[in-house]
């Protein structure tokens, strides 16, 4: 994999360049400590994945990622920050960062996350060769697609579950039902994972893990404040309220055990939201 390293702390950069060098994760092609010279940097050079920070002097980082987005790249971008404003973590998701992490650095957390984005790069590799299987007779020439997975990563970082390793599988079973034209299971669940997978029970649990965490988050959200927008958005639309309440009760210490989940069910719900 490749790397450019966007902060306006040369010792950072070094820390970072050091992380990538020493766990083998790939090669630093280019490294700026000026958001603005940066940018054209990163469109030159197309770096698989661009480690940012989001307080510079010139152009902060949500800026240079919204910048970015006119080269049309299929850099991953991980930003790292001591902000802990969950604001402005929230719209650095929506300018389409695939991970915040804060600092100060620590190796095997950056290590970690870099490993996971690179994983994502190999799927989505996977993701364009199923695609291409159903489209041999296109045309070669057409007018760029809207990317339905979009809008279902979005949801998926509302619900706080987009650093579990079981979305890029979820991410996975979705672009293979909408390859197929199916927003519904006529199979279970595990049939897919069957073809998507060498490991499919290995699949099938980090779906599991990564659904029931996203309930978690849920039903922490609406402790907090059960008319939260993200709360009473998905509570029912995602999930059976009657679970999202258990899980409720349960975090309160009112229940000995949380809600259940339905792959199925949350699967075949997030396809018709996307």
């Amino acid at each position: 994999m490749k790397f450019y390293l966007l902060d306006d702390d040369e010792k950072i950069i070094r820390i970072l360049e050091n992380i990538i060098l020493d766990s083998n994760l790939g090669e630093v092609i280019g490294r700026q400590t000026d958001s603005r010279v940066a940018i054209k940097d990163i469109a030159l050079l197309r770096p698989d994945v661009l480690l940012i920070d989001m307080l510079m002097p010139e152009k902060d980082g949500v800026a240079v990622v919204e910048s970015l987005k006119a080269y049309q790249l299929n850099t991953k971008i991980i930003m790292i920050s001591e902000v802990s404003n969950k604001s402005m973590i929230s719209k650095a998701y929506e300018a389409g960062i695939e991970f915040f992490v804060q600092k100060p650095i620590n190796r095997n957390e950056i290590a970690k996350v870099i490993e996971r984005v690179t994983e994502k790069i190999e799927l989505e590799q996977k993701f364009e060769l199923i695609g291409s299987v159903f489209n041999q007779g296109a045309s070669m020439v057409k007018e760029k697609p809207r990317d339905p997975m979009r809008d279902i990563k979005l949801i998926f970082s509302k619900l706080g579950i987009m650093g579990e390793k079981g979305v890029e599988d979820i991410l996975c079973i979705c672009q293979f039902m909408i390859n197929e034209g199916l927003t519904s299971f006529d199979f279970k669940v595990k049939d897919i994972c069957n073809q998507l997978s060498n490991q499919p029970k290995a699949m099938e649990q980090r779906v599991r893990r990564a659904i029931n965490k996203g309930l978690i988050n849920l039903a922490n959200l609406g402790i907090e404040d059960n008319m939260n927008d993200i709360f009473l958005s998905y509570a029912n639309a995602l999930y059976d309220f009657e679970n999202v309440k258990a899980e409720m009760d349960y975090i309160r210490g009112k229940r000995t055990s949380g809600g259940k989940i339905s792959l199925r069910r949350f699967i075949e719900n997030i396809l018709l939201l996307k």
